[in-house]
């Protein structure tokens, strides 16, 4: 591939994403997608409706990802988050910061993006802090405090660190028939628990089908980070590459360090090292389709 072959690539790839991006805003906001919504929900008015929403949402996606990875061709070993370690602590210190914070900000990245949308300067104060906050985090002062007292808190495994590989490996089943049985039996559950009885057969039907129109989005998005985007040789650096991506790997939707990656595209927009990346083009489809 020459090097005009891989901007057009590159500029494809950044309108579709901006696109699916648009529709996956549009649809969480028609529909009241919300993970903190569906747990307030739950605690305060006993309503489950919005978690059977979360749980199509997550099996379609299960789902989904799962044929890729089996029949789709999609590297599984490339995604971003796939790693031979374990960060436990890291991952349990970000998890109850993200969840207090989420709880403060009335809602997580992707929330106050299609509030952003529909107008509220609360949502682009949080969306701003969020985003100093996540840089800090990645580069800054508590990336230090990460580095030094979390990251070295870890298991390495020796293998990529997934319940398909580490199945197979402890179990001694085929990759292949643990990834289909782990994503077709959880993935399935999550589906099946999601179609229990509502009060509100009409609302419930709007909230599944909102549902499961997030999950094909993150789907599409996978497939066209890791089958779409895949350039075997970068013309320039000749390595193997995901076009577009910040990390030059598979990344689907995360609405965190794109959103400081924005900030920070948008503060230093005549900086011709900044460019436009997946989760920028993401972070704006969101807000235009909400």
């Amino acid at each position: 591939m020459n090097p005009a072959e891989f901007e057009t690539l590159s500029a494809t790839i950044l309108v579709a994403i901006f696109l699916l991006a648009a529709v996956l805003g549009f649809v969480m906001r028609e529909t009241r997608f919300c993970t903190m919504g569906a747990i307030s929900d739950v605690v305060y008015l006993q309503d489950w409706g919005r978690v059977r929403q979360w749980a199509m949402a997550v099996g379609v996606a299960m789902l989904g990802f799962t044929a890729l990875a089996l029949w789709g061709g999609l590297q599984v070993g490339d995604v971003l988050y796939a790693s031979t370690r374990l960060l436990w602590a890291s991952a349990l210190a970000g998890g109850l910061v993200f969840g207090a914070g989420m709880v403060l900000a009335s809602g997580c990245g992707a929330r106050n993006l299609t509030r952003l949308g529909g107008g509220s300067l609360k949502a682009l104060v949080v969306l701003m802090v969020m985003a100093v906050a996540g840089f800090a985090t990645l580069k800054g002062i508590t990336a230090v405090a990460r580095v030094r007292w979390l990251d070295g808190l870890q298991l390495e495994f020796g293998s990529l660190a997934l319940l398909p590989e580490l199945l197979a490996r402890f179990a001694g089943w085929p990759l292949a028939a643990s990834r289909l049985g782990l994503g077709l039996g959880l993935g399935g559950l999550l589906i099946l628990l999601a179609f229990n009885p509502a009060r509100d057969a009409q609302r419930s039907r709007s909230a599944l089908l909102g549902g499961a129109l997030v999950g094909l989005c993150v789907t599409a998005a996978w497939w066209l980070s890791g089958r779409a985007a895949e350039v075997a040789e970068h013309p320039q650096t000749l390595e193997h590459v995901y076009a577009t991506t910040y990390s030059g790997r598979i990344e689907a939707f995360s609405f965190v360090t794109p959103v400081a990656h924005t900030l920070d595209w948008l503060m230093f927009f005549s900086d011709k090292s900044k460019v436009l990346t997946w989760g920028i083009a993401s972070v704006l489809g969101m807000v235009l389709g909400s």
